[in-house]
């Protein structure tokens, strides 16, 4: 991990490295939608980037800047398995190693294809065991490079290209994007992707959204340290369930983000059939928090030109089903 600060050029490097390699994913709009919230809409749905989630951005972002021959012993990540796939899948476009530490409890379909991807799997349990610990254990016995699922440098410029994206595309269609709203975990998304909004587009606010009980990022912004959640688990939206945020990506948050919001599993439900129903997409629950955020009215949005980022589509099968038959 680099000492260099987080900024503009950093994400347009990495933009360039992944160049080929990440999808430019695209920019949605739905009629239905704009009618309900009464404003205009955007979708980023990185539900359909590599692996299925943004976090193939920053994994293959990491990996390009470590030294080859660093790069050679492989690497090691912690994660409950979107950054898990993001890492196996560039480790094995590096042709290096890759061990991916992983929760139990983690959905089948993203265990699986980390492993399916080449990546051996440690199974931890999340109540009681420190993911970073085994980690740091495995990469001092077996001289893999770490990479943190969200508070490096790297991983943080390489989310930030969606950021990029959305300026981009925002500005080939004759718009500025009034809010965006982000799902939030660790805050690697979030400070990426505001760092490139706030040099580009500056008067965009960017706004967390998270899951009840699990919002420590909207706690730690309001009142300006970090807090802790009092679980790691009791939500269906896994992607999100980090501890506490990192320490440099709520350094940059607590500068770039106007405010958290936080909705229920029911509301990530609604907007997951919504998703499914009206949109065509699949979407996982931490990749249906912000659609959710929109549609219960959490933020203002009549007038408004609203991004919301699809972060990730990996939905396990059986959860999927019994949100659609709306059992959740």
């Amino acid at each position: 991990m680099r000492n260099l600060p987080l900024d503009l050029d950093l994400i347009q490097d990495a933009a360039a490295r992944l160049h080929g390699h990440a999808l430019v994913t695209p920019l949605l709009r739905h009629d239905g939608l704009d009618r309900l919230v009464g404003g205009r809409v955007f979708l980023k749905a990185e539900n359909l980037q590599h692996i299925g989630a943004f976090k193939f951005r920053g994994a293959y972002t990491a990996l390009s800047r470590i030294d080859e021959d660093l790069r050679a012993n492989g690497v090691v990540a912690w994660s409950s398995g979107n950054h898990a796939q993001g890492v196996a899948m560039a480790a094995r476009t590096f042709g290096v190693p890759a061990t991916i530490v992983m929760p139990h409890d983690a959905p089948t379909a993203k265990r699986e294809t980390t492993l399916a991807l080449g990546a051996d799997v440690v199974g931890y349990d999340r109540a009681t065991e420190d993911r970073q610990e085994i980690a740091t254990a495995i990469s001092n016995e077996g001289g893999q490079v770490k990479i943190a699922p969200y508070d490096d440098i790297d991983v943080m410029s390489g989310q930030g290209t969606v950021g990029l994206e959305i300026v981009e595309q925002l500005s080939a269609a004759g718009h500025v994007a009034d809010q965006v709203l982000v799902p939030c975990g660790g805050g690697g998304l979030t400070a990426g992707l505001s760092t490139a909004m706030k040099a580009l587009s500056a008067k965009t606010r960017i706004l967390t959204v998270e899951p009840e009980a699990f919002d420590d990022t909207r706690r730690s912004l309001a009142a300006g340290h970090r807090h802790q959640n009092p679980s790691t688990t009791g939500s269906i939206c896994d992607a999100l369930l980090a501890p506490t945020p990192g320490e440099l990506t709520f350094d940059v948050n607590r500068k770039s983000v106007s405010e958290g919001v936080a909705v229920s599993d029911a509301d990530v439900a609604r907007a997951m059939r919504f998703g499914f129903h009206a949109l065509k997409l699949v979407l996982e629950p931490g990749g249906a928090i912000a659609l959710a955020a929109l549609l219960n009215g959490s933020v203002e949005t009549k007038g408004q030109t609203s991004v919301a980022v699809l972060s990730g589509g990996n939905a396990d099968a059986e959860l999927f089903a019994d949100v659609l038959a709306e059992k959740i």
